[in-house]
């Protein structure tokens, strides 16, 4: 069943055709990742499915009933509420009997024997239990925790804007929608919380509609890719792999065509060329078919970004840190760090957020100082920044310029690129995807994506020996991130990126500079043997700490009275919770039980009800898994 249909829908915004004559359908299984070029209109598309922006022509049937939830890229808060308070807005009732419920909690630890207060306290635990307020607040709970987000009680105006991009996911994901469109839900996410929410949307019953840059993500989440190319839309069925294929296999069909096409229009113009007399009527009709195919267009195949830019010599000397240390706030950020980047080195740099990878990116630039070491910078060293916050560089230059001035800024009217051709600026942003229209438009009308992508274009046309990418991979879109990652392989000096695209890692650099605790240790290899590495480590230090185990056990046996330690209890609060979930653990994995048995008994040409015992079923799952982690985690405190 479609949740959602687009017939015939038309979009245009004047320098831009967004969507021609857009046809398809979302159902209620899918999951649909969108992607084109940036500044194609897949913002723009989610936006009208939302119906936050106006469509031209044709129309979006929505089914009746259906609940839609919108993920934007930069959401809204409410900077006066707390997180929990955010991510409750809007659950109504629920929401305000978590909220009394916690005041109640909170009055009852300093007056426990105030009957009033016991007697509320009694009476908002039957409607929680009634309204299901328990799980909403656990589940809340579980999914901030993985998300990164540990204290519930702070206020949302005092989060950076991937704190809030985090809790406006959360709160999409509890509404549970029947279709959920997300606009670059990996933005400012570190590795794990990806990893994390790729699990979770594995298990989701509801329909996805996805943009992402994340092509691991991408492979892993979606069943279908919808592609926008220059107002066309295509469909494909199947993850992100597939689509690379059928994609390939698709322009090399156009190629084909185009080349036959015009073997036929030569020999056509050949035959023209020698003067045949229209006498006839079949003459006159083969003259009027070739002025006919002289008039036809082929739509070329998808322009790729051809990176191709000035460069320079680089010295043997490049930048060396020798034991640097940096610390805000009492926490240390490096310490005693010291290494010397060499001409060859690919590093990437991984760590949560606020761990610190800006920082170092600052100080190996000069942007600010360490608190002690020194940073030496080589005679020939040209650095080239690109900085996450680009869109912003962009605007404190002027917005109002026009596209092609603020590239001949940097490379004037001619530029000469590293095999020595000599081409016009022009020439240079038409390679950058582009085209005449846009170059002689103002900043301020390029998507957010488009900025990214000019900024992107500056920097390598400074001719930089040692690259240095925060984050390149926000707001890029796949096809731009698979140039560059060729780009770099070819590159002529040092590259240095901070990241938590695993794809991107994976194919550009050679080392990690992982920030962990307050150090900064290095690891050889890509992310994925970064990853292998953790988890050998991990593997180990569980065998050290079973055998410590083992052996306290051991001496604890033999001298019981040492080392007793009063352990913290559960608060009352808590200990409902906890008593809660010991009672709906069980009755969910009888229900899961029972929806086994009926599916193993329903007709396999009973397509229907399979699939709804199906979906039932796997509901059940990961409330199961939600609850049982959460009962876990209670038990820990009070082991």
């Amino acid at each position: 069943m479609s949740i959602i249909t687009l017939q015939s829908v038309k979009k245009d915004f004047g320098i831009k055709e967004i969507l021609k004559d857009a046809n398809f359908s979302i159902d209620a299984n899918d999951k649909v990742g969108l992607i084109g070029t940036n500044g194609s209109g897949k913002s723009t598309l989610l936006k009208m499915i939302a119906g936050l922006e106006p469509i031209d022509d044709g129309q979006i049937l929505v089914n009746s009933g259906a609940k839609i939830i919108y993920l934007p890229q930069q959401p809204e808060v409410d900077e006066n509420h707390t997180v929990l308070e955010q991510v409750f807005a809007d659950s109504g009732e629920q929401m305000a009997l978590v909220r009394e419920y916690e005041e109640i909690s909170d009055k009852l630890a300093h007056y426990p024997e105030d009957s009033q207060l016991m007697s509320r306290l009694s009476t908002l635990t039957q409607k929680m239990d009634s309204t299901g307020a328990w799980e909403l607040e656990t589940n809340a709970k579980i999914i901030l925790s993985k998300l990164g987000i540990s204290d519930f009680n702070v206020k949302v105006g005092n989060l950076s804007g991937g704190y809030r991009k985090r809790i406006a996911l959360a709160t999409a994901l509890l509404s549970e929608p029947d279709l959920l469109l997300m606009d670059e839900p990996t933005n400012h996410l570190d590795a794990n919380s990806v990893e994390w929410l790729q699990s979770y949307l594995n298990r989701y019953r509801g329909a996805l509609f996805l943009i992402t840059h994340d092509r691991y993500f991408l492979d892993k989440v979606t069943n279908r890719i919808i592609e926008i190319d220059r107002g066309d839309i295509y469909t494909y069925s199947g993850n992100y792999s597939y689509y690379l294929g059928k994609k390939a296999e698709a322009e090399e069909a156009v190629a084909s065509s185009q080349r036959k096409f015009q073997g036929v229009l030569r020999r056509e113009l050949e035959w023209l060329k020698r003067g045949p007399k229209a006498r006839s009527t079949k003459q006159k009709a083969r003259i009027d078919r070739i002025q006919t195919m002289r008039e036809t267009e082929f739509k070329e195949v998808q322009g790729k970004v051809d990176i191709a830019t000035p460069s320079r010599r680089i010295g043997k000397k490049v930048i060396e840190l020798n034991n640097i240390s940096k610390t805000y706030d009492e926490r240390s950020i490096i310490k005693d760090f010291t290494y010397e980047f060499s001409p060859e080195d690919r590093i990437g740099i991984i760590g949560g957020n606020g761990a610190g990878k800006s920082t170092l990116m600052d100080i190996i630039t000069g942007r600010i100082e360490p608190d002690a070491g020194k940073v030496d910078i080589g005679a020939t060293i040209h650095i080239g920044y690109f900085d996450q916050h680009s869109e912003e560089l962009l605007s404190a230059l002027n917005e109002n310029q026009r596209v092609i001035d603020y590239i001949k800024d940097e490379g004037g009217e001619f530029i000469q690129i590293a095999d020595g051709t000599r081409i016009t600026a022009s020439q240079m942003l038409e390679r950058f995807l582009f085209p005449g229209n846009q170059q002689y438009a103002p900043i301020y009308k390029l998507s957010g994506g488009e900025k990214r992508r000019l900024f992107l274009l500056r920097v390598l046309m400074s001719a930089p020996n040692v690259l240095i990418l925060d984050e390149p991979t926000n707001d890029l879109d796949v096809q731009t991130l698979a140039v560059l990652e060729e780009y770099l392989e070819d590159f002529n000096g040092c590259v240095i990126v901070v990241s938590h695209d695993r794809y991107f890692l994976d194919r550009t650099v050679d080392t990690i500079f992982a920030l962990e605790a307050g150090n900064l240790q290095q690891y050889p290899g890509n992310y994925s043997v970064y990853l292998d590495y953790k988890q050998a480590e991990e593997e180990k230090q569980e065998e050290i700490t079973k055998t410590q185990l083992q052996e306290t056990e051991t001496v604890t046996s033999q001298t019981p009275e040492a080392g007793k330690k009063r352990p913290r209890k559960l608060s009352y609060k808590e200990k409902r919770e906890f008593e809660q979930l010991e009672v709906r653990i069980p009755q969910l994995e009888d229900e899961k039980a029972k929806a086994e048995k009926e599916l193993a008994n329903v007709p396999p040409n009973n397509y229907t009800q399979v699939q709804q015992i199906y979906e039932h079923v796997e509901a059940l799952k990961q409330e199961i898994d939600v609850a049982t982690e959460r009962w876990l985690e209670l038990a820990e405190i009070d082991s």
